[in-house]
């Protein structure tokens, strides 16, 4: 990365020690796979995907200051455009070699409002998506084929093709999850597609409460309808809960709200229940996994 590259992107705003003090890493080798692997997997553990910030009507932005004291400091958790901004900018600082990246959930007829991490190592290219609801837990070679097994879940790289365009795509279990070029992002570029996330009429995030983490006991997903655990191996439970014991729940994931903005988030969460059509984005079985038609699709 250029050091005008390093400025654009005001990763010295970023207080990188307190970052890795908030993942309890304390980095003693040059970069190198293993460091990645563990930093990538630490992040996901800790801090959660949220559009809290987004349902209560006061998101802050996605300035690299700014993303780092609502994620770290205040611990209201975030998407992509805020993990992938934390993210990078900590590797950057520990000399990694870095590439932003833009792609689209799902479909190639989605915006392009997904935003993962490329990192270049050793002769390779590697994926890491830390601001992907659930995703992989560490980096994926960037090559046509390459797989990754986390317990009963295999994720893979393809490549696809869009009017001639290449694209990667990265699947799991053989679904894609989101499609992304390698063409040069810029900051403007994060501020557009968030822009879209958080304010736009169809956004998913404006329209479902998604707060998700990696825990010690698995995966935990809570939505305004109820609660989704998904075990290593193909155990999966899914309960429907009130509206208290779901803002209960977005608490102990951690995502840090204040007694009157969970007075406020009950509200929000009961009035996303009692929405005409409203369904939960989780089954109690096993089933095809709903797509979202929306200008921000579901990251689950």
């Amino acid at each position: 990365m250029t050091h005008a590259t390093a400025q654009e992107w005001q990763i010295d705003t970023v207080d990188v020690p307190a970052y890795l003090a908030a993942l309890g890493v304390e980095p003693a080798a040059p970069p190198n796979l293993d460091l990645l692997e563990h930093l990538h997997r630490a992040h996901v553990s800790t801090f959660p995907f949220s559009n809290v910030e987004v349902l209560l009507g006061e998101h802050p932005g996605v300035e690299p200051a700014t993303v780092f004291d609502q994620v770290v400091v205040r611990r209201r958790g975030g998407y992509c455009f805020e993990h992938s901004q934390l993210f990078s900018a900590a590797l950057q600082t520990l000399g990694f070699t870095v590439r932003r990246a833009l792609g689209r959930v799902r479909s190639l007829q989605s915006a392009r409002t997904h935003m993962t991490v490329l990192v270049d190592l050793d002769g390779a290219r590697y994926l890491c998506d830390p601001g992907f609801g659930f995703s992989i837990t560490g980096p994926i070679a960037l090559d046509d084929g390459a797989r990754r097994v986390e317990g009963d879940r295999t994720f893979s790289v393809g490549r696809v093709p869009d009017e001639g365009w290449p694209l990667c795509s990265l699947n799991r279990d053989g679904e894609m999850e989101h499609v992304l070029d390698e063409s040069t992002v810029h900051p403007a570029d994060v501020r557009m597609g968030h822009l879209m996330t958080s304010t736009g009429e169809d956004s998913v995030f404006r329209q479902r409460l998604m707060v998700m983490r990696h825990t010690p006991q698995g995966h935990v997903t809570v939505t305004e309808g109820g609660v989704t655990v998904r075990w290593p191996g193909e155990r999966r439970s899914h309960e429907e809960l009130g509206v208290d014991r779901v803002v209960g729940l977005v608490r102990e994931l951690d995502v840090r709200v204040s007694d009157a903005e969970t007075e406020e988030l009950a509200r929000i969460v009961a009035g996303l229940r009692s929405r005409p059509g409203a369904v939960t984005l989780h089954r109690r079985h096993p089933g095809p996994r709903r797509r979202a038609h929306s200008a921000a699709q579901s990251e689950e």
